[in-house]
């Protein structure tokens, strides 16, 4: 801290490129600004990053080993590199990993990355262990796909203390039997679950998606390159939430919320999140 009382930002190297950022910024946050693109999973701008799926790891001089820049805090004089061998081994190396054990198929950021680092994600064979979970579908609003699930506990971080508060699910189980889970693996009705979708809004692989989007899916005709995407106010209360209205065909087939939006923080209700279909007259 400077001797006036304001924070003194921090001036560190990315790729041989100096960059100074604020006080308490990432060292993801410094990638961003230097202009390097950084893939991630378990981060997300709105939640509080969980270190789960360490495929934001970066070198840093002087460390023993790669560390993940979503949470490392950036330091004076830090030297980083974000592209070199021991880098993109171990991110290809997760990526595959992931997708051996998962279905990457509808995770489309994530699958840049994998054709950007040339991950083979049947490299470990077909006889590579699976989760082989029934789809459940519980309800018209969202449906829970655990096949696509890689464990990054947005979901869990968005249900919990980030975001609504409720609790209503967490992993269960250790290691390849960990699964994202309602208290006692009880039905949505049943559990203490209010159906706001945050979980939903936040996943990064379609494991968690709105029944509107899946039915659609599942006759092939979910055409998200041509959906438009409106930005409205939600009509339900006075808080002001900022709505982000996905419409196809006329119709609309989904709700979300931007992430930078100061009301919400891409964070609905169940109201904003799903109560639309008045506007078809449903």
């Amino acid at each position: 801290m400077s001797a006036n009382g304001h924070e003194t930002p921090v001036s560190l190297t990315i790729d041989g490129q100096r960059v100074t950022v604020a006080s308490g910024s990432s060292v993801l946050d410094a990638c961003t600004e230097a202009g390097v693109a950084t893939p991630t999973l378990c981060y997300s701008e709105n939640l509080t990053p969980v270190n789960a799926c360490r495929v934001c790891v970066v070198e840093m001089e002087g460390s023993r080993t790669l560390v993940p820049s979503c949470s490392r805090q950036a330091e004076p004089d830090m030297v980083i590199e974000t592209d070199s061998e021991r880098v993109r081994h171990s991110r290809k190396t997760v990526l595959e990993l992931l997708g051996s054990g998962v279905d990457l198929s509808q995770a489309d950021e994530l699958g840049q990355w994998v054709t950007h680092y040339e991950a083979d994600v049947e490299r470990f064979g077909a006889g590579r262990a699976t989760m082989e979970e029934p789809i459940r579908i519980q309800d018209e609003l969202y449906i829970r796909d655990y096949d696509r699930c890689v464990l990054c506990y947005k979901c869990v971080e968005a249900c919990g203390d980030d975001a609504q508060h409720t609790f209503a699910i967490a992993v269960a189980g250790r290691g390849f039997d960990a699964r994202i889970r309602t208290e006692f693996d009880t039905a949505l009705p049943d559990s203490a679950c209010v159906y706001c979708g945050n979980c939903v809004a936040v996943c990064p692989t379609n494991a968690l998606q709105f029944k509107t989007e899946f039915d659609l899916r599942e006759v092939d005709n979910w055409r998200p390159e041509e959906q438009s995407v409106t930005r409205t106010v939600c009509s339900y209360c006075g808080v002001g939430c900022n709505l982000e209205l996905h419409v196809q065909d006329e119709t609309i087939v989904k709700v979300t919320s931007p992430a930078d939006h100061s009301v919400t923080d891409g964070h609905l209700c169940i109201k904003g999140r799903f109560g639309w279909t008045y506007v078809h007259g449903a």
